[in-house]
């Protein structure tokens, strides 16, 4: 029942997705009469304000939890759905930008891995997979779902849409089945053995912010988040573009998410196994080259075939991305404190996400396609990949699952 809500939090984290976001790119700029590189400014200006929002938002989250939090960010996501699509000038758009990653790819989606992290620990890899068929599906539905309402009523209606979709389809499933933690009502972690009354009851255990701050293990998973955050926003946000820069038509290249989708949801449950049985920096470090490799992939693309090539490497990506993103905090870093170190450690990703986009932008504007940009953007990615193998280890006094160290 909780992953099965987190994979409908996960779905309805869309609208603040940069895959939603890639379908609205060129609509936006003819209606407002702004480049694209004015676009990506907004964008990357709007994320890294949300960015630091973050560890605040975090720090909310351990105090309420994720079951009031839901409810908050629900409510404002929709609203900031609505603020979005009335957009009439590059000021009131950034605001849009960042009330809509910060409620969507940054609040919705830290909860949802906070409350699936409270629930698993051993069969954790493999419950974050499935948590992650949620995301699978709004990139499946939602950049498909866009470019049909904004053929057919146009892309500010398409925004009223969405927000109330969100509302529809996300609070009620939080209000009636959502629980923060299985000892809150007497259930045990993983589904093990409930403790009776006079059993001693379980301490959660984990670092606080300040002492994460002190581990290697912390700076090192941020630096990986700031590449992950930044690379998948690349690709998410400008594959429409780029691929139509490449002879595609803007319908093609929408579609390519669904293939994409249908990857993840092929592979995210064995991706959740690998998690669980094999050392964790090496899983990562398996992400750090298919997002490099996925960059090279785009480039490549001449035709609706080597799409979904491409589609299909950057499908892996993503699974391996969403299951990384709630798994990984709580590996490192325990449950006791975990929304203020995934508020910091997510704000490490925002920031990323908010910075990518520009040089991208900057050369499909400039300089007549971003393919030499995103080669180099793919080195990077296996140089940090290189990195993670070499010095990534778990900080001392934090429960490692058998074999995973």
């Amino acid at each position: 029942m909780i992953v099965f809500v987190a994979g409908i939090a996960m779905f309805c984290s869309g609208p603040g997705q940069s895959y939603t976001f890639s379908v609205f790119i060129d609509p936006i700029s003819r209606d407002l009469d702004i480049s694209k590189t004015a676009i990506a400014t907004a964008y990357a200006v709007a994320t890294l304000a949300a960015a630091f929002l973050l560890p605040r938002a975090g720090k909310l989250l351990d105090r309420f939890g994720p079951r009031v939090t839901f409810i908050g960010v629900s409510l404002l996501l929709g609203l900031s759905c609505m603020f979005f699509g009335a957009a009439m000038n590059f000021i009131w758009l950034a605001i849009g930008f960042a009330m809509l990653r910060f409620m969507g790819q940054g609040s919705t989606m830290m909860t949802a891995a906070n409350l699936v992290s409270q629930w698993f620990l051993a069969r954790r890899g493999f419950a974050m997979s499935l948590m992650g068929l949620g995301f699978a599906a709004s990139m499946a539905v939602h950049p498909l779902l866009g470019e049909f309402l904004i053929d057919r009523y146009g892309w500010r209606t398409a925004w009223i849409f969405l927000g109330m979709m969100t509302w529809l389809i996300m609070i009620p499933p939080v209000l009636f089945l959502v629980f923060d933690k299985p000892e809150a009502i007497g259930l045990a972690i993983d589904g093990g053995d409930v403790p009776s009354l006079d059993d001693e009851q379980p301490v959660l255990s984990g670092l606080t912010i300040e002492q994460a701050k002190k581990e290697t293990a912390f700076y090192i998973i941020c630096g990986v988040w700031f590449v992950v955050g930044g690379l998948v926003t690349v690709l998410h946000f400008f594959q429409v573009s780029v691929l139509s820069e490449q002879g595609l038509d803007s319908a093609e290249a929408a579609r390519l998410f669904s293939v994409s989708a249908m990857t993840m949801v092929l592979t995210m449950p064995l991706i959740g196994k690998l998690y669980d049985n094999v050392r964790t920096r090496y899983v990562v470090a398996i992400e750090m080259f298919l997002i490099g490799f996925a960059l090279i992939a785009i480039t490549q693309v001449d035709s609706f075939a080597t799409g979904v090539i491409y589609a299909v490497i950057f499908g892996l990506t993503n699974a391996f991305m969403l299951t990384m993103f709630g798994y990984i905090w709580p590996r490192y870093f325990g449950r006791a404190h975990l929304g203020s170190v995934q508020g910091v450690g997510q704000m490490t990703g925002v920031v990323g996400a908010s910075i990518a986009p520009l040089p991208v932008g900057y050369a499909m504007d400039t300089l007549g396609g971003a393919s030499t940009v995103l080669q180099l953007l793919a080195l990077m990615s296996m140089l940090v990949g290189v990195a993670v193998v070499i010095k990534l280890r778990t900080p001392h006094g934090i429960e490692v699952p058998p074999g995973l160290e």
